[in-house]
């Protein structure tokens, strides 16, 4: 009688494995256990990784806005009063 009820108790653990294993709270936990299995530090490192590049391209993009900003105020000077050049010379 006892090994009828041990069947069917995993008889019936089957699917129900089966159907948390598929859902997204299943799949959640098999993603953190990989992640655990290589060290747990992996997502970390890569993502210093690329705020370090982010943190670049923001330096390169200042530098360049800067240079853009020196450029427009020369124009715009030059543009305000072009006779004063001549006047000077």
């Amino acid at each position: 009688m006892w090994v009828l009820v041990v069947v069917l108790v995993v008889a019936l653990m089957i699917p129900i494995t089966a159907i948390l294993v598929e859902s997204p709270l299943g799949r959640s936990i098999a993603r953190r256990l990989e992640g655990q299995g290589d060290g747990g530090g992996g997502n970390v490192g890569e993502l210093q990784r690329r705020v370090d590049v982010l943190e670049t391209d923001v330096e390169e993009l200042s530098r360049s806005i800067s240079g853009m900003r020196e450029e427009l105020q020369f124009v715009q000077r030059l543009l305000e009063d072009p006779d004063k050049k001549k006047r000077g010379s």
